[in-house]
């Protein structure tokens, strides 16, 4: 897809911005926001400041904890899920529920069960610290043990055992996973895998990769706590190191289009269409 004149091309990626579950889940905010009152959403609902604000405008409050919702109160599960405790706890409360957990993450927990109660030590590939990933860990904190590794060092570190089962944060790249596989192959007398990566994060990464190899300057527009927006980032900047990080147009600036004659956008799965036309709109004035 071109933009702006000849003199310089953008390549916007066909699937860049929302994904089924963060359009989903943003849907059904803003949805409830217009008749539930008062309302709030346990953690972000997605992870766009800019969409945040938005919610926030309908009455939409952010709290961190379940301990901080009023009673009386309507609570958003965000899209990337939340633990089981939260979950009981909302429950225990009596808080009407709006369950925005994106259905594909909603898999990674319930496999995750299974493998606990099924007996295996169970490994996530994934970030620690992601909301995503503690909620998966939640899930399968049963009798086994659970480990969270990032990359095949880490699960080089894993101690050997018999039966290991293996998911991903649905935002993790193939390659990485399946590398953390054939580690796990070697530490383990039986190995059961659920690849649980969504086929939206594997479309948008292999999107990217192409397009970054064809340009001279790489857009890549999402909130900066994103993950998979942060790995489109490391993964554009790998291949052209003039990838910028966005997330909006007001941070674009005219000295990075000097000697500019291609331009690649692409944008997260947290990012709202009107961001990337934004981007898109100062793209193409910038490159007159």
């Amino acid at each position: 897809m071109g933009w702006g004149k000849k003199l310089m091309e953008i390549v916007l990626a066909k699937s860049a911005g929302f994904c089924f579950g963060v359009k989903r889940a943003t849907q059904m905010a803003f949805e409830a926001a217009s008749v539930n009152e008062p309302i709030c959403s346990l953690g972000p609902v997605i992870h766009s400041p800019q969409v945040v604000k938005k919610l926030g405008e309908k009455g939409v409050k952010v709290v961190s904890e379940v301990d901080g919702v009023s009673p009386g109160s309507s609570v958003i599960v965000r899209s990337h899920g939340v633990t089981a405790e939260e979950m009981a706890q909302i429950e225990d409360k009596g808080l009407q529920v709006v369950d925005a957990t994106c259905p594909f993450v909603k898999k990674a927990q319930e496999y995750a069960a299974r493998l606990s109660q099924d007996g295996y030590v169970v490994v996530i590939v994934g970030e620690l610290e992601h909301p995503e990933v503690q909620g998966i860990v939640s899930y399968a904190g049963g009798a086994t043990k659970v480990h969270v590794v990032s990359d095949a060092a880490q699960a080089s570190e894993l101690p050997r055992a018999a039966k290991i089962g293996l998911v991903a944060q649905t935002t993790q790249v193939f390659e990485n996973f399946s590398q953390i596989v054939a580690v796990c192959l070697a530490k383990s007398q039986e190995l059961r895998v659920y690849n649980t990566i969504c086929d939206a994060t594997s479309l948008r990464q292999n999107e990217a990769r192409e397009i970054a190899l064809t340009v001279d300057l790489m857009f890549v527009i999402g909130g900066q706590a994103s993950a998979n927006t942060s790995r489109l980032a490391r993964i554009c900047g790998e291949i052209q190191p003039q990838t910028k990080h966005i997330e909006t147009a007001e941070e674009i600036l005219p000295e990075w289009f000097s000697d500019v004659k291609k331009v690649g956008v692409t944008a997260g799965a947290s990012t709202p269409r009107w961001l990337i036309d934004e981007v898109l709109a100062r793209v193409a004035e910038l490159g007159k």
